[in-house]
């Protein structure tokens, strides 16, 4: 079991306890559970055999022993007794942005809606419309949220389907005959989401490897299977396709199931021009001899073209770029040299201490942290009169520290339905470091949202717009705005645009990092930990930003702590419009 079917089953347990009027409290500890367990960097298995379940945030003795049973059995007695209560198929509907356990419940017991189609159906003639707080507009918003999510089915976030195909490719490398072993394809190129999975071996003997495929605990029905390929269907729901090759093809097959089907294309055609034939077993002249194949800089050499990221290889303009030398030298990892969003305990929905963060910190190489907890607006979040106060105690740690990280006394302050932020402006000037954020109201209309962030920015005291679209990733789309108004303000204001590196968001989605690269806006890439192990995902904004061909010069947390507290310095700006002009929200 990994921890997203661990994960599935604890937010199952806690959609089934809304549904059948649990106790509120119980269906919160399962949901932050659930929570944690989907995002832990590490299986959750491995601090099940170390005994160590009790030392993760939100797991205490109880939902141990049932993660102890998932793990052992792959289900719990408590799930089966509460699936027997509910028809399965009403936890899809559950799945819809915006529908709630209460309006389920009622349509269920009232209307007798058993699953999706059947609430679609009760929307459409008109019944849902009867219910309470359920008027004409309310209905159509709900079609809406049906249509998007049906568009969205067949597809997972990037990093569950990474973490089951690099389980599957690992076992595979222990295969005898294996010289290579790699994930491809929409994985390999880091998009937010995957329809399907693409592996690739090199191996002297094929057969052994598609045996050992067809027997990995992952899959669960195979469809299709040859001499050198196999597909299956995974227990997570995704198609996985796997090829098997000789090495000396290794180079041309991965350059072949990594590239979008317009990079490939692209290639091929300059292939053909010179008189080449490309396919996935390598590169030949006209009279069949090989000119290459065994490692992908051999076919980009062959083609006249340097190596091509695979992140860049979408068919959107990369081998132009790299015809006349103009690729960019994109961001890496290694690169930020500090995390500019990161929650301690005093957030509600955290769970790690200073000292915790700061130790976790420290491992990964981090020379700076800003400490950003939440605003008055979201549950338990931080007033003026004591975030003053946490801004002091943590002014006070950062001086009594001799070692990285240095912390940054910040906020993730909320940005109101009508542009106003949450915090008087003398509190937050005070800050080193403010990041604001939509977390509420997000079905405004475009037009009102767009009104609504530029206020927000035009404050004079907002360092970052965080996680700028409010998408998550497979269960609510991003909400509408003029994107291309709020970069100009946001150069105009010099406030930074974030890449959040939170799994389940990765926002700013790759076309915005492009553009706002394009527009002279930088961008922060930060892990919005809420736990210490949450500030190793920073490879996900990475990824994000790369495949939006973001350079480390575009990027603010690529400066030292000394340049960043120059930077920091400019001083506040005057909030000339947030508080003079009277934009109308």
């Amino acid at each position: 079991m990994e921890n997203t079917d661990v994960a599935q089953i604890l937010a199952e347990v806690a959609d089934l306890l809304e549904l059948t009027g649990g106790n509120p409290f119980k269906v919160r500890a399962y949901r932050q559970a659930a929570q944690m367990v989907e995002l832990l960097p590490g299986p959750v298995s491995e601090a099940w055999r170390k005994g160590k379940l009790t030392e993760l945030p939100s797991i205490g003795e109880h939902i141990a022993g049932h993660i102890e049973e998932i793990l052992s059995t792959g289900h719990f007695r408590e799930h089966d007794k509460l699936m027997g209560k509910v028809p399965p198929g009403l936890l899809e509907v559950l799945m819809v942005e915006g529908v709630g356990p209460r309006t389920v419940a009622t349509a269920w017991k009232q209307l007798g809606v058993k699953d999706l189609d059947g609430f679609e159906r009760v929307c459409r003639d008109g019944a849902l419309e009867g219910l309470p707080r359920l008027g004409p507009k309310r209905v159509v918003a709900i079609l809406e949220a049906i249509e998007r999510h049906r568009a969205r089915k067949g597809r997972v976030p990037l990093f569950r389907a990474l973490r089951t195909a690099e389980s599957i490719i690992k076992q595979l490398r222990r295969v005898q005959g294996v010289r290579a072993a790699e994930v491809a394809g929409s994985i390999r190129r880091r998009r937010e989401t995957v329809g399907d999975i693409d592996l690739l071996v090199s191996a002297t003997h094929a057969e052994p490897v598609v045996r050992a495929f067809r027997r990995v605990s992952e899959v669960l029905e195979v469809t299709a299977s040859g001499p050198t390929k196999c597909t299956a269907r995974l227990r997570m729901g995704l198609q996985t396709d796997l090829r098997v090759v000789p090495p000396e093809s290794f180079g041309a097959a991965m350059h072949y199931f990594t590239g979008s089907k317009a990079h490939n294309i692209e290639v091929r055609t300059r292939a053909v021009h010179r008189g080449f034939k490309l396919s996935e077993y390598g590169i030949f002249d006209r009279k069949g001899k090989r000119l290459g194949g065994a490692t992908e800089e051999e076919i980009f050499k062959a083609v006249a073209l340097p190596w091509i990221p695979p992140e860049l290889r979408e068919g959107t303009g990369e081998v132009e770029a790299a015809e006349k030398g103009r690729l960019p030298h994109l961001v890496e990892e290694g690169d930020l040299k500090g995390d500019l969003h990161v929650h301690s305990d005093a957030s509600s929905d955290a769970h790690s201490d200073f000292e915790e963060l700061c130790a976790e910190a420290a491992r990964l190489g981090r020379e700076y942290l800003a400490i950003t907890d939440h605003s008055q607006s979201r549950p338990l979040g931080l007033g003026d009169a004591a975030l003053h106060k946490h801004a002091a105690h943590i002014r006070l740690l950062d001086s009594r520290r001799r070692t990285r990280p240095h912390l940054l006394a910040g906020v993730e302050v909320d940005i109101l339905p009508d542009g106003t932020l949450d915090l008087s402006l003398e509190t937050l000037r005070e800050l080193d470091w403010v990041v604001a954020s939509v977390h509420a109201h997000f079905s405004d209309p475009p037009e009102k949202m767009t009104r609504r962030i530029i206020r927000a920015l035009r404050s004079g005291v907002v360092d970052v717009l965080g996680h700028p679209t409010g998408r998550q990733l497979g269960v609510r789309d991003a909400y509408a705005f003029d994107l291309e108004a709020v970069l100009e303000v946001a150069r105009e204001e010099g406030v930074a645009l974030e890449v959040n590196a939170m799994p389940d968001r990765m926002d700013l989605p790759d076309k915005s990092c492009r553009l706002a690269k394009e527009a002279g806006v930088r961008l922060v890439i930060s892990s919005d930990a809420h736990h210490a192990s949450h500030l190793g995902n920073l490879r996900y904004g990475v990824w994000m930003a790369r495949r939006g061909w973001i350079e480390p010069g575009d990027v603010l947390n690529t400066l030292a702590l000394s340049e960043l507290r120059r930077y920091l310095q400019r001083g506040r700006r005057a909030a000339s419009t947030y508080e003079h002009e009277g934009i109308s929200p």
